[in-house]
């Protein structure tokens, strides 16, 4: 005989409850520490800078020998100087960072944003940003594109 299973079906019938209740449930993450704290808020007021449209500001989070990787196809930019430079030609069209996502795990904090243009050919950019930090500064920043929109 052939039985088609809806769920309904399938966990009342037994066999779906054997099967629940054999399974691991899925594990809660550990609070995060003191550091792991300390280290998202550093992202979370360098993405929030950007909205300032303040180089200077902007560029404070960042290590003198920070790195800086525009999208996973772009060449990293190395220093604070040259990040400044890159930067320096799209801080004037960013009207702010919408923050959908944050978790630290140890010195690495990774975020899921969008990034909201007031002109030029990209109106958004959604993306994962990754970061490192040390001693309260972003080492290493890489960007990777989930979408973008055009304008």
């Amino acid at each position: 005989m052939n039985q088609t299973y809806t769920r309904r079906t399938f966990v009342t019938s037994g066999l779906g409850a054997a099967l629940a209740t054999g399974l691991p449930g899925r594990a809660a993450a550990a609070e995060p520490t003191a550091q792991e704290r300390a280290n998202v808020q550093v992202v979370n007021d360098f993405c929030a800078a950007f909205s300032g449209q303040n180089l200077a500001t902007i560029t404070s989070f960042l290590a003198d020998d920070g790195v800086y990787r525009m999208t996973e196809t772009a060449e990293p930019v190395k220093g604070r100087e040259a990040i400044a430079a890159r930067l320096s030609g799209i801080v004037g069209r960013i009207s702010h960072f919408d923050v959908l996502d944050t978790f630290a795990r140890g010195p690495m904090v990774v975020n899921e944003r969008v990034d909201h243009f007031t002109s030029g050919q990209m109106r958004a950019w959604h993306g994962v940003g990754v970061f490192f930090l040390k001693d309260g500064k972003i080492v290493e920043w890489l960007d990777y594109t989930i979408s973008t929109e055009r304008g």
